[in-house]
Parts: structure tokens; C-alpha cells; sequence
């Protein structure tokens, strides 16, 4: 599939601190935001989204960057692996100079994310339900994390968190402020659960991360580190990455299955979705 339709979501635009940008939204039920990875709305992010929607929720799905629906295979021409790479690495050199996006810096929450506050705010007031729940991905990962200061976030998962990027350097923090790392772990301390998802050996994703996230949360974090071996071969990425979409196998009994139902059944749990 060289591009996604997503002809079956609902197109919407949603402001907030002055910024707009269109949200696609399908489902019912209560609210989950999933939150793209580099390149952005690809199809498999969007079969992802389908399936918590199927699962009985209502899906909003937030148009960040790139072009929506289309396949990260089909960015250049013609097709090969390196000209994909090119292609995604310029578009995240756009990202890195946005100033919504905070990509080095530690103890920073990325400008971004308090517009995904205010939309998962309005989900929930629109969707209703005990709370909302949100998955970022990769550059996004730690969004969802940081979004946990509301207490209308009940459900926040963090897949592949990248930020903030370190070729060298301590790799035990994440792209969260001191100020709202404190309220997260206040809310962890009352009964918040945060899941994470990784793949061994993945350079993007340090396995001191998630030892710095479950210092800080204590048994409030549930980590899934996936063998890098799990991943798909087939997929485009060189290394293990994006196990919930890029690297998922989808067949019973593969890691990555297991590791995508888990999430699914988190949010449906946290959320009060009747099987």
C-alpha cells in the first residue's frame, strides 16, 4: 500500500496556544490519542489506531508533521532503503529546528505537548469515560508521559522513547521537565501506571532509559523490552525500532503480538472498555 486513504476517520481541526493542525478520528468509546512517529501518519500507525478503536475506544490521531497516510517506502524515489532514509532524514531535520519540538535538551517538555494536553482535555470531555489514555512513538514517545500532569490521563504509554536524542553521553533521562516529572511521579505514588516499550539493542532507545524510568516511577512502570531478534526482518528499518507498527509480525504467539495486545488490553483495562 503506497498510501492510506483514512477515508474511515473523521477529519477535524483542533486549536489550542494558538496552534492548529487537523486530527483524524474514529471509534467510540473513551478517548486514546496516538501520537506518529517519524514520518508520521503512515499506514501501519494507522491500522494501529484502527485496532484500539475496534477494541471500543474512540481514536484521535493528531497530524504532527509529514504527509498523512502515505508509506514511508514511497518518500523518494525509487523506493530504495537509502533514498527512504534520506527522505525521513530531512524531514526530522525540519522537526529538530521546530520550536514545538524539544530534540537534545534535557529536562525540557517539548512546547508540543501542551497542545496534546488541551486536545486530550477535549476528548475526554467529548468522549467521556473514567480518563483518556495516549500512545507516542519514537521522537513522540515521551510525550505521552509528559502529558500524565493532567489527571485526565490515566493510560500513558511510551513506545520506542527516543528524546532526547544522545550520540554520547548520560542516556538515563527522557524529554520530560523536572516540574512535571514530579507531578507524574506524585500521580504514580496515587496509583498511575505508565507502560513502556522497547527493543534490546536499539540504539535510539538506551537500555539505561528505561532503568532511569522505573528509578524514578518504582513499580508504577511496566517495561516490555522486546529481543531485538523479535522484530520484523522485513521491515525497513535497519534496526529493531517500532514494535508496535514498522517491526510489528502480527501472528499469534510473536513478541511483537504479544507486545501490542498488552497495550491494547491496558487501555481498555484503565479505560473501563467492556469486552
Amino acid at each position: 500500500m503506497s498510501r492510506d486513504p483514512l477515508d474511515d476517520f473523521t477529519v477535524e481541526e483542533f486549536t489550542a496556544d494558538g496552534k492548529t493542525s487537523p486530527v483524524y478520528v474514529t471509534g467510540s468509546g473513551p478517548a486514546v490519542i496516538v501520537i506518529a512517529e517519524i514520518p508520521g501518519i503512515t499506514p501501519l500507525v494507522a491500522s494501529f489506531a484502527r485496532r484500539v478503536a475496534a477494541a471500543g475506544c474512540t481514536v484521535f490521531v493528531p497530524s504532527l508533521f509529514g504527509v498523512d497516510g502515505l508509506d514511508p517506502a514511497k518518500l523518494a524515489r525509487p523506493g530504495t532503503f537509502a533514498d527512504t532514509g534520506r527522505a525521513v532524514g530531512s524531514l526530522l531535520r525540519k522537526v529538530c529546528v521546530s520550536r514545538e519540538f524539544t530534540i537534545l535538551a534535557t529536562g525540557r517538555t517539548s512546547p508540543v505537548v501542551s497542545w496534546l494536553r488541551a486536545l486530550a482535555r477535549e476528548a475526554h470531555e467529548r468522549c467521556g469515560g473514567p480518563g483518556v489514555g495516549a500512545i507516542g512513538m519514537c521522537l513522540t514517545g515521551g510525550f505521552a508521559l509528559a502529558m500524565a500532569v493532567d489527571d485526565t490521563m490515566i493510560a500513558p504509554v511510551l513506545s520506542q522513547p527516543s528524546l532526547p536524542l544522545r550520540v554520547v553521553g548520560n542516556a538515563r533521562n527522557i524529554d520530560i521537565s523536572d516540574d512535571d516529572l514530579a507531578r507524574v511521579k506524585s500521580r504514580c505514588a496515587a496509583g498511575l501506571q505508565v507502560m513502556g516499550l522497547r527493543f534490546d539493542g536499539d540504539p535510539m532507545v538506551p537500555a539505561e532509559r528505561f532503568s532511569y524510568l522505573r528509578d524514578q516511577l518504582g513499580d508504577a512502570f511496566i517495561g516490555i523490552e522486546l529481543p531485538g531478534s523479535s522484530a520484523n526482518p522485513d521491515a525497513l528499518l535497519p534496526v529493531p525500532h517500532s514494535v508496535v507498527t514498522e517491526q510489528l509480525i502480527d501472528e499469534p504467539g510473536e513478541p511483537t503480538r504479544e507486545a501490542l495486545d498488552r497495550v491494547i488490553a491496558f487501555f481498555t483495562d484503565k479505560l473501563g472498555v467492556s469486552a
